[in-house]
This record gives C-alpha cells, structure tokens and sequence, in this order.
C-alpha cells in the first residue's frame, strides 16, 4: 500500500501566479457589471480543456485537441458578457500580435504571427447594469486592459469576470487558490463563479467546498453545516435557466502533454461538483481550463503523478470557489446579497 505523502501547503500568495510563469490580468465596468479575466503564461504553455455545462460558450477550444496542429496557447480568456464577451480575446490576440507573441505561421517576417487565446464566457446581462452598448460592446477593450495589467497579484471577488457573477442567490466574484506539494509541484486555481446553484448548504453560511478550506481562508467556519435533503438547494437561483455558468483555468509548473493537460481539466471539473450544488446543468456553461508551465519534469510512475496533478486541481478549484465568493462585494448602489450578509 502506498504512503501517505507529507501535506501540501498553498502557495506564497495563495493564488494561481504562485505556478512559477504565470501573471493574471483584469478589467471591469463596474457601471456595465462585467469584466475580463486574463491568464497569461511568459512563454506559450501547453493547454487543456473540458467542456461540462449544456450551455457553454467558448472559443478556440477544438484546437486544443491532442492531435491538432497548435499544441500551445498565449493566453487564456475568461469573460463576461455571453456571446458579446468572446470578443474579449480579440483585444488580448491583438495585444499580444502587436508584441510579436503567438504560433509562427511563417518565418516571413511580413506575415503577423497568430495568437493562440482560448476563452469561454459567462452569462451576466441580466444583472442590471448598463448593457446598452449598440454596436459597441466593451469587451474588446476590457480584453485589451486585462492583459496589459497582468501581474502576479490580483484582487479575487467582484473584479475581472466575476464583477457581474451572481452565485446562486449570493454576490459570485472570481476566486483563486494554489498548493504546493510535499513533492515541488504547483498547481493553482482561478474561477469566476457565476453559478446556478448554491456555494453554501442550505440555512447557513457554510461553504460546500469547506472539507478542504486551508488556514480559514474562506471563513474558517469548519464542515459541522454541512447537510441537505436530496432536493434542498439552499441559494440556488430560480428555475429560470440561461443565465449561468462557472468558468476556470487551473495550471501547474509540471510538464504535461496536451493529453494530460486535458486528463487534469476532466478532473479539476470535480473541484466544480464538490463547491457548487447542483452544477453542470443544461443552463449551465462550465468550463474548466488546464495549463502546463512545464518547468518541472513529471516524476514516476508518470500517470499516478498526473492523477496527483488532477487531484490537486481539483481541490484547488473547490477552494478557489468559495474564495472567490467569500471576497465578493456588491455593486455599488445594488441590493445584491452576499456572503458577509448571510
């Protein structure tokens, strides 16, 4: 039988840039009620992705496939705005272009190279803000402020996409975790959790993600809460579908193909069903990217330590929830609960 590794611990600044090469940037308008997330690796990074909700939206995601030409990516977007928020990785592409990052097409320099920006977006245009953009949507240019601003810190709850995120009933907000393992490897989570269903067990403030909270981070209020009848769930949103979704990236310094970057994401989605109760419905968009810095070699037996990479995604990703939305404050003006008011 194999022995228990020492524990792991998070990282420096407890957040997904404590994955050695990694910077994340945002932007918001807080008068519009969204924002742009952005992750943005120093050198392009091998990328996976797994694709859960019946409603998602992303982009580039077919490219990341394990037998596709690009096996690399320069950036990961996650945006508000539904379909209008996608054009937030055009700002990012057009940022990074300009700066000369992204798949060589050709080694003519008189040909742009083309940026590789994965994204996926959730549903924020019904929170009341000022939506009435015309033919102008903000996102591009959010896209464009979120990764000039890239840094190894960033503020978690109502910032970048999780400025216009609702939680079930509760203020969402974006969200962010790392561990290090007794080992050396990092693994990290960022969400911007806009979920259908319920951080919390029903009449309380407990976290659902509360068996793995390190040193109080998100409240320090322990798993004694935790209980529901099979069809109790607590501050969840109304049946009124269509207006969700909880999107992510988790990363790791290990060096993993575009096969075990995805294999990580499949099961970093479990972060998601161990935070959020219910999650994955048919109104639901969840989407949960992978990256690789790749400054560590895997270790052997190298699939036991990428389900350990898995694994620890995927714990990382339930504490990034409750974190995100522990941070999370209202609009300024809005009658919008959260957290600190249950």
């Amino acid at each position: 039988m194999t022995s228990p590794l020492p524990r792991a611990r998070p990282g420096a600044r407890n957040l997904i840039t404590d994955v050695p090469g990694l910077k994340v940037g945002q932007a918001e308008d807080v008068r519009v009620r969204s924002g742009v997330t952005v992750i943005l690796p120093d050198a392009r990074a091998v990328c996976g992705v797994d694709v859960r909700g019946g409603g998602p939206g992303t982009r580039e995601t077919d490219a990341l496939a394990a037998d596709t030409l690009v096996d690399a990516v320069d950036a990961v977007v996650l945006s508000g705005g539904s379909v209008y928020g996608l054009a937030a990785a055009d700002g990012v592409a057009a940022w990074l272009g300009a700066r000369g990052r992204g798949f060589v097409v050709s080694p003519d320099p008189a040909v742009p190279v083309s940026p590789i920006v994965p994204a996926a977006i959730l549903f924020d245009l019904a929170n009341g803000g000022d939506k009435a953009w015309g033919e102008a949507p903000p996102y591009a240019d959010l896209g464009r402020r979120a990764v000039a601003a890239a840094a190894e810190a960033f503020a978690l709850g109502t910032n970048g996409a999780g400025c216009g995120a609702m939680a079930g009933a509760i203020k969402g907000g974006v969200g962010s975790a790392s561990v290090v393992s007794a080992d050396g490897f990092t693994v990290g989570a960022i969400v911007a959790v806009n979920c259908w269903g319920s951080v919390t067990a029903p009449g309380g403030r407990s976290f659902w993600a509360a068996p793995h909270e390190i040193e109080a981070e998100f409240g320090g209020l322990g798993a004694a809460g935790l209980s529901a009848d099979p069809d109790d769930w607590g501050l969840s949103k109304a049946p009124a579908g269509g207006r969700n979704t909880t999107i992510a990236c988790v990363a790791t310094d290990a060096a993993l193909s575009p096969a075990q970057a995805r294999r990580v994401a499949v099961m970093a989605q479990d972060g998601l069903a161990r935070a959020i109760r219910p999650v994955h419905a048919p109104f639901d968009g969840d989407v949960v990217f992978a990256l690789s810095t790749a400054a560590r070699l895997l270790s052997e037996p190298v699939p036991y330590t990428v389900a350990r990479l898995g694994a620890l995604a995927a714990d990382c990703l339930a504490r990034a929830v409750a974190r995100g939305v522990h941070a999370a404050t209202a609009w300024p003006g809005a009658a919008v609960r959260t957290w600190a008011d249950l």
